[in-house]
């Protein structure tokens, strides 16, 4: 369960800033750069017309039920909206609404236990509960045949909550949401939320304080406010039911009428309604916190979601700070080079938004310098407006993002969660439309004046409504008994097929239609094992280079094609592949495949691009130098695989290593693997052979392989045998200590991986599982826990990893070996365990290919690693015929005797004294890169 305190994810910042803005001139630069697309943007496409056709029925109990059909694959999303959130607590309970939603995971009056021991039998996916400032939504995908099932169940703890909830429950969820919050407030910038709320809102707004709340308040909550607020907030009348996917709305309203028709609808409730609180003059704060880079952030109170001007300021935003081009990215990214990344758009909510700029400095600039380039650029937009182009660039982006979003029926952004949001903020399910009509007719006149407007100053006002008579059906569903769901459908992989371009270059492509756009991933056979000895992490910046120029293009005209064209191109490596990546909207597939090739064949590796580059990979160490988690998982996997094996070494490099590369490098690198005969391109969406291989052929026809063989790879040292545990202390102050523990398991085998992940699954590898049930939900001490086996070539690593209260460390080392200890020996899997995870790993089969994305990866892994081509046609029969005599074999090659490391980040004075007297094994305080420390 999560917390969305808002649509923009905010990360916090070391410096805060909140200021009006200054709607007068300033000293204005240089004109931004000569358009060089304007007349490539007036010939494109325009953007498609799109739409989410819905049903909208209210039933007599005043239950809003919203239907929309698609029925491309045997799932049904099922996504509850109640009209609650942080804004409706009262003084002295804030943090109450997000409580509230974890006790709705643990049982109803009729399934008295964990929601997800339910669902993971119907074969949930996409499935979640989160709270933000108006509202709590419960949403999974389920197989159609399971829908029956899970309609019983959210009916039973919407009408049947109050006699399952006791003081144990409460304190056992209490306790989970405070370490949520400790481990939010653990990480670099965790804290910056907490301070922009306080200083942006009086205390007496809805909005003035955070989605989590505070420790005492928590701490205050009781037994009967936990009643009240379900009596207060969760009638049938303050909900909304989405149901989207393989239904009918004749089926939905029989099926919703059954489970939900008797539940009463709740007292009136009181919303606020638009309360902007526009701020006046200049507010300033500073903040120290344990981070790698400074950080600048200025918060504008604006209208809410839905209102005209806040749909343009979120254009606005693209227009300072999406693509190299925008005025923020050109000023402080490339050209002054005092900043790695910045941010500009609108944090939405229901009653008023925020518009936000952030600024991630580089190390040691003056972030005052800084605050006074975002002041200029921000009143020379305000004053002259967005060129045309600017416009086209930004409303492609936006446009884009929306389009591949509806490929999705639940989750985040899939189309159930539209619906819903639309409902219940708007009234209208179909009100997101408007939104997306503003955005493809705004004009440069309508950014520069939402700017203008929007910069101080504010309004309040409240409507009052005659409540509706309800009535409530005299009869409901059978409360004695869940519904057994139906037979579940088969799961088949997505079909695909193989063929070979005129130079050598494997093709692999899975057809999909429903939504019109392709992905493409190059796979190129070599990653950062490639790496000489002296020059890691070439194979991470040499693709990271790639994107910023090619013999034709600079960086700043690619990035203007990709917006333009609504594409999305990126670079990246891991060990044993580097891969280029395409996603295009399908009528501008050709011009898109044009510019992915011309990266692909022809990158320029100029000097001042290749600097940016590295400065890049340069911060992101550093900055993965502070986390918690990054270190324990670095340091664990250099003492399991052994420092000099590729897959213990960073992939990143170090940052000595990357300081020392050099353009030519990185060209070397690109000269040496990719050529056509070593590499593969994988293709996922609405294309076709006929259409793809011809488009490929003119796209790669000058890319040919050089008539020198492929060079051979460093050989990898061997593996390092330990005989004895070790565990290895990084002292890092802090309110939490992050436990990674690990060893070598055996390599990927086809007939026996099925059997490996219902073990894995049952241990640690789900919600439900014993290592994360024990730590979180039975303990309270960490916010989740859990084991997963870790993909390489060859023998990989089972590992453990979890964060926990720091005054909890020793103890939870007590109970992750004990987890471990039992499971090969006094208590191993039971069946009723292996069965609930064989429902849950087969019937969701279905919902896990649901996006290009999902299928993409799983023929990558067939590339990459050897997966048979055929491996899903068996997967539910491998699982299937797991045996609790099965699980315990592969437990045991999992487990074996234990971790042969463990790593604890934490306060080295608070934790050493009780971790060395576990006798885990030899204990060793070292450093952030895995050194020995005196």
């Amino acid at each position: 369960m999560t917390i969305a305190a808002r649509r923009l994810a905010l990360l916090g910042g070391a410096a805060v800033s909140l200021l009006a803005a200054a709607a007068h001139a300033a000293p204005a630069p240089a004109a931004p750069p000569a358009v060089q697309n304007r007349a490539a943007a007036a010939a494109l496409p325009a953007l498609p017309d799109v739409d989410i056709p819905f049903t909208k029925m209210v039933l007599p109990n005043g239950l809003t039920l919203i239907v929309h059909e698609d029925h491309k694959a045997p799932i049904v999303a099922v996504n509850i909206w109640y009209h609650v959130g942080s804004k409706n607590e009262p003084v002295g309970r804030s943090g109450f609404a997000h409580l509230f939603e974890h006790l709705m995971f643990n049982g109803s009056e009729n399934f008295n236990n964990d929601f997800f021991k339910a669902t993971e039998l119907l074969g949930a996916t996409d499935q979640n509960g989160t709270t933000n400032t108006d509202r709590t939504n419960y949403f999974q995908n389920v197989p159609t045949s399971a829908l029956d099932s899970v309609l019983w169940l959210e009916s039973d703890r919407m009408g049947h909550l109050l006699g399952a909830i006791d003081q144990a429950r409460l304190d056992e969820q209490r306790g989970v949401v405070q370490n949520e919050k400790r481990q939010s407030e653990n990480q670099p910038y965790g804290r910056v939320w907490d301070a922009i709320t306080e200083a942006t809102y009086p205390a007496d707004h809805p909005y003035g304080h955070t989605v989590i709340g505070s420790m005492a308040d928590l701490d205050a909550a009781s037994l009967d406010d936990v009643k009240g607020w379900f009596r207060d907030y969760y009638g049938a009348a303050n909900a909304v039911i989405v149901l989207a996917g393989d239904i009918t709305p004749e089926e939905a309203r029989a099926k919703v009428e059954h489970y939900f028709g008797d539940i009463p609808s709740g007292p009136p409730v009181t919303q606020p309604q638009r309360m902007i609180a526009r701020m006046e003059g200049a507010q300033r704060e500073i903040m120290y916190d344990r981070v790698g880079q400074p950080r600048l952030y200025k918060v504008w109170n604006v209208p809410p979601a839905g209102d005209a001007a806040t749909d343009y300021l979120g254009l606005l935003g693209q227009v300072l700070s999406s693509g190299r081009t925008s005025r923020l990215h050109k000023r402080l990214v490339f050209d002054d080079q005092v900043a790695t990344s910045v941010f500009a758009g609108t944090s939405e909510s229901e009653i008023g938004s925020q518009f936000v700029v952030m600024v991630t400095a580089k190390p040691g600039q003056d972030l005052g310098a800084i605050e006074r380039v975002v002041d200029e650029e921000m009143a020379r937009l305000l004053r002259d407006g967005p060129s045309a182009e600017e416009l086209e660039r930004a409303r492609t982006v936006t446009g884009a993002g929306l389009v591949r979003g509806l490929e999705r029926i639940g989750g985040f952004g899939g189309k159930s969660d539209r619906l819903a949001e639309s409902q219940v903020f708007l009234g209208d399910p179909g009100a997101w439309k408007t939104s997306y009509e503003r955005l493809l007719t705004a004009t440069p006149a309508n950014l520069t004046g939402a700017g203008r407007d929007w910069l101080t100053d504010g309004s309040y006002a409240l409507e009052v409504l005659p409540f509706p008579d309800f009535t409530t059906a005299a009869t409901g569903a059978d409360r004695s008994k869940m519904p057994d769901p139906g037979a579940a459908p088969q799961a088949d992989f997505p079909s695909f097929e193989r063929f070979t371009l005129s130079n050598g270059l494997k093709v692999v492509l899975a057809p999909r239609t429903g939504v019109p756009t392709v992905s493409m991933n190059l796979i190129v056979e070599a990653g950062s094992a490639a790496d000489p000895a002296d020059k890691n992490g070439v194979a991470q910046l040499a693709p990271a280079v790639m994107t910023n120029g090619t013999d034709r293009l600079t960086a700043l005209q690619i990035s203007d094609q990709m917006q333009l064209l609504g594409a999305s191109i990126g670079a990246g490596s891991a060990v044993d592949y580097t891969n280029v990546s395409l996603n295009a909207i399908e009528s501008r597939l050709e011009p898109s495949l044009a510019l992915y090739a011309d990266i692909i064949q022809n990158p320029a590796f100029r000097a001042e691009d290749f600097q940016r580059a590295k400065a890049q990979q340069v911060s992101g160490i550093q900055q993965s130098n502070r986390n918690p988690g990054a270190i324990a998982s670095r340091v664990l996997a250099a003492n399991v695989f052994g420092p000099e094996n590729p897959y213990g070494r960073p992939t990143s490099g170090t940052e000595a290593s990357v300081q020392a590369l050099t353009p030519a490098d990185a060209e070397a690198y690109h000269a040496t693997w990719f050529r056509p005969d070593n590499a593969t391109l994988v293709v996922v969406g609405d294309t076709t052979q006929a259409e793809l291989a011809p488009a490929l052929e003119k796209a790669f026809r000058t890319w040919r392989a050089p008539s020198t063989p492929l060079p051979v790879k460093p050989a990898a040292p061997a593996l390092p045998s330990r005989s004895a545990p070790r565990v290895l202390i990084v002292d890092r102050a802090g309110p939490q200590s992050s436990i990674t523990a690990g060893r070598l398991a055996p390599a990927f085998d086809a007939a026996t991986e099925g059997t490996f992940d219902v073990a894995n699954t049952a241990l640690g590898g789900a919600f439900t599982s014993r290592i994360n049930m024990n730590l979180r939900e039975d303990k309270h001490w960490s916010y989740g826990a859990g084991s997963g086996i870790r993909t390489t070539r060859g023998e990989r690593m089972f590992l453990v990893s979890t964060g926990v209260q720091s005054d909890k460390t020793a103890e939870s080392l007590v109970e992750i070996r004990k987890e471990l200890s039992d499971v090969v020996g006094s208590r191993p899997l039971t069946e009723d365990e292996i069965a609930a995870v064989r429902s849950n790993l087969v019937l969701g089969m279905a919902g896990n290919w649901e996006t290009n994305a999902a299928v993409a990866g799983d023929l990558t892994s067939m590339v990459v690693y050897g997966v048979p081509e055929n491996y899903y046609d068996g997967y539910a029969a491998s699982v299937n015929a797991t045996t609790p005599q099965k699980a315990s074999v592969a437990a045991r090659a999992l487990v074996g005797d234990g971790p042969t490391t463990w790593v604890v980040v934490g306060d080295r004075a608070a934790i050493e004294p009780k971790i060395r007297a576990l006798n885990l094994g030899e204990v060793q305080v070292v450093d952030v890169e895995g050194r020995p420390v005196n």
